[in-house]
This record gives C-alpha cells, structure tokens and sequence, in this order.
C-alpha cells in the first residue's frame, strides 16, 4: 500500500474517532496555541521518542532481571554487566563527536534505533538456542553502549536542529513527559511480559518498538548542511572540541557535577534490582509495578520542571535534582525488609525519577545553549565522555560494596555522596548563579579556536 493511499484511508478513520470524542474533552485534549507539540515536525520526533521509551522500560527491567533470576549474577557481575554499557562512551564518545560534526546527524539516529533493535532482539535467540551466559549479556551491553555513544549524541543534536535553543528547556521537558508516560505503563507491563513470557522473550517487545521508533524518525526532515571545509584534519578537530569545552567555565563545572551524580547514580543502579528481589523479596512482575513510581516521578517533574527552572534558575534547579536522588538512595538503604520496606523502595524511585529529570532537563540545555552550532557534535560528545568517566569506577564499587558489605552499603554510599554533592554544586557560584540559559559564542570566534588549536601541546 503507497503511503498516499494509506493516508486517504487512515485519515478518514482518525477523523471519524476525533469527533465521536465529546466537545468538552476534545477542547481539553486540544494543544494550546503556541506549544511546542503543534509543530509537525518536533511532535514526530516526540512521538518516536515516545515509543522508544516504551521498549526502554522493558529493556531497563528485563535485561537486569535476565542476569539476577535467570543466571543467578552476583553483584560484582552486576557492576560489571553496567560497567560494559559504560565503557564505549569513554572509548567513542570523543572520535564520535569529531565524525558527528562532519555527517548529517539524523541517518545516524534513524540507523541507531534499528541497530539497538537487533542488539537487543539477540538475548531472545541465544536464549532459545541455548547460548545465554553472562558473556553474552556483557557483550550486548558493550554493543548497546557503542550504538548509544554514537546515536546518542546524534539524536541530542536533532532536536537542536528542530527546536529554537531558547526554547531548549521546554522542550527537554516536553521530552522527558513522552519517557514518563511510559515508565508510568510500562514498567507494569514489562513486568506482564516478564511473567508471561519470561525475561529473554520480554525483550522481543523493545526491539519491535525500536523498528517503530525509527520508522516514523524516517519521516522527519531537517535542513542540515554538515560544514565542509578543505583543511579538515581528525585530530584537530578532536582538540577544538576539548578545548572549547575547557575554555568554558560553565561546561566544566557541569561536568563535574553531573560526572559526581553519574558515579552515585551508578552505584546504585547496580544493586537496586538485587535489593528488590533479594532483600524485599518482590517477585519479577513486583519488581515491574514498583518501577511505576520512577513514571510518577517523571511526569511531575516534566510538568513542573520547566516552571521550576524559570522561577529559580537552570542552576539551581539542577542542584535541586541532584539533592532529590540522593535523599531517595539514603533513605531506602535503611528501609526494612517489609510492606513498608516496598513503600520505600518505590517512594526512591519517585524520588530519583524526579530528581534526574531536574537535573537533566537543566543541565543538556545549559551545555546545547553555550555552543555554536559548528561544535554542537564535539561539545555533545566531550561532555557525555567526561561526565561518563566516573560512571564506570561507580558501578565497580557499588557491585564490590553489594558484594562485600551488602546491599545497603552501596545504596547509603550512593545517597551520602550525592547529597554532598549537591551541597558543593550549590555553594559552586558558577552553578547557583546560573538563572537563565546562556548565549552561545559566535561562529567566527568558534572557528578561530579550531584554527589555534594546532599550536596546543599533543599531550591534550
């Protein structure tokens, strides 16, 4: 069927259920003049990235419960499960920023999302055919890592390329609301799937929302000319992108912080799903339905968020998100093994949710604001780098205090850290004073540090 035909067909039909909808509903459902969501070409793009999250919450759900329950993993194989997700980033995060700067950006989004469906899609099929171990798990993860590493950022630019940067908040806002109506329904189901069809098979539901994802980004079009120029040379074009980011006191306080959260973050990720089933005992499709509160927490926090941010400041208001995490990671290393224990549990993951899309929403539109658009790829790619080097060492010594000390252990040591954190993030003036997005420098001024770097010692 032709996509015209198919549009003649399905138009109709949209129609006719539009209007059987009542006048009082349908004037609330309609979106407001001037919202972001009437533009065609970003409601695409928000509509993919909704799907998409759909299939993340299986994956976020089904993949560590692979391991723990099916293959029995330790928590040291759980940090190291995480830490093989971690490693491309500081691998290709740097080279791909360099190549990102030079391609047009949204093929590299569209491939991805294809590419992370049949990544994914291999667990089912080493399962059924008797190949699943660990090994297997650690090497899709490493997969999953290199394609995120590359179509990560890409995807991060597009909507640059789709939004005006002043309204880079709003939008990263808009964004985070399409991923928390889904991990408002699709924890619950994934944990439906998990228990109907096991962890492996639960996967095949990603990979199919995957191909959807990159099917509809097939229909976005963006005006994108990648800058060609004759002198271009790999090495130092990878210099001007470090360099740039060194020369902004904003972006490398960012890195700090968020690099801090990403560490904290990740010692507790790798125990949180072992906690749930061993400490708490919550069977898989438990596990599913306490990972709704992560979508609670989300959708406040991208309801509120960007009023938040506008009343007291992308700096603040990042600092706030930091601060929330933490609380949620402290208080449930202390919680008992009980009802209320499982009250706990999920009150966290409302607090983190919340807390990581404050810190989020702020911190990818402060770094996307700062930047000109001739180093958006390497300015993208150096922070997720940067910020990424301390996730690995996190998730290593989460696993190894899991291991050693229990469980709790690494949960207090992720909440204590990232509430200290959030104390140096705020008493940081180039943080606190952050109340409004910056201005990017001008593209000359740009090139001319991409033009000097050759004069910068090798060792950079």
């Amino acid at each position: 069927m032709s996509k015209t035909l198919s549009s003649l067909l399905l138009v109709p039909i949209w129609a006719g259920l539009w209007q059987s909808v009542p006048t009082a509903l349908r004037r609330r459902l309609r979106v407001p003049a001037g919202d972001l969501l009437r533009d065609a070409t970003y409601r695409r793009l928000w509509t993919s990235i909704l799907i998409s999250s759909f299939g993340g919450q299986v994956t976020m759900l089904a993949l560590p419960l692979t391991a723990a329950v099916l293959l029995h993993a330790t928590p040291t194989q759980m940090g190291l499960l995480t830490f093989m997700e971690i490693v491309p980033f500081v691998l290709f995060s740097l080279p791909s920023g360099v190549w990102l700067d030079r391609v047009r950006k949204l093929p590299v989004y569209i491939v991805g999302e294809a590419g992370l469906a049949l990544v994914v899609g291999s667990v089912p099929l080493a399962w059924a055919l008797g190949w699943l171990g660990m090994t297997w798990l650690y090497v899709v993860g490493f997969v999953i890592g290199t394609v995120a590493t590359v179509a990560g950022s890409a995807a991060q630019i597009v909507l640059t390329q789709v939004v005006a940067r002043e309204r880079l908040v709003e939008a990263h806002a808009k964004n985070a609301l399409a991923s928390s109506g889904a991990e408002v329904a699709g924890p619950g189901l994934a944990g439906v799937l998990i228990k109907a069809l096991g962890a492996p098979l639960a996967l095949l539901a990603d990979a199919l929302l995957l191909l959807a994802s990159a099917a509809i980004l097939r229909g976005i079009r963006v005006d994108e000319r990648p800058l060609a120029r004759h002198d271009a040379h790999f090495w130092r074009d990878l210099k001007a992108g470090v360099r740039f980011v060194a020369g902004q006191r904003l972006l490398v306080s960012l890195a700090v912080v968020v690099g801090g959260w990403q560490m904290c973050q990740n010692a507790a990720l790798v125990v949180q799903i072992l906690f749930a089933t061993r400490t708490l005992g919550l069977s898989e499709q438990a596990v599913g339905l306490s990972y709704v509160g992560m979508g609670a927490g989300t959708v406040v926090a991208s309801l509120l968020g960007h009023r938040i941010s506008r009343r007291v400041g992308p700096g603040p208001c990042l600092v706030m998100g930091i601060a929330a995490c933490g609380a949620g990671w402290l208080a449930v290393s202390a919680a008992p093994a009980n009802a209320w224990g499982v009250a706990i549990f999920a009150l966290m993951l409302v607090s983190y949710s919340f807390g990581a899309v404050l810190l989020f929403i702020n911190f990818l539109a402060l770094r996307q604001a700062v930047t000109p658009e001739a180093l958006l790829g390497r300015m993208t790619s150096t922070m997720r780098w940067l910020i990424l080097l301390p996730a690995g060492p996190g998730a290593l010594a989460g696993g190894w205090l899991g291991e050693h000390f229990g469980l709790r252990a690494s949960l207090a040591f992720a909440g204590s850290a990232a509430l200290l954190l959030a104390l140096f993030a705020w008493r940081h003036p180039v943080i606190r004073n952050v109340r409004s997005l910056p201005k990017p420098e001008s593209v000359t001024e740009s090139l001319g540090a991409e033009a000097a770097v050759g004069a910068l010692p090798a060792a950079l």
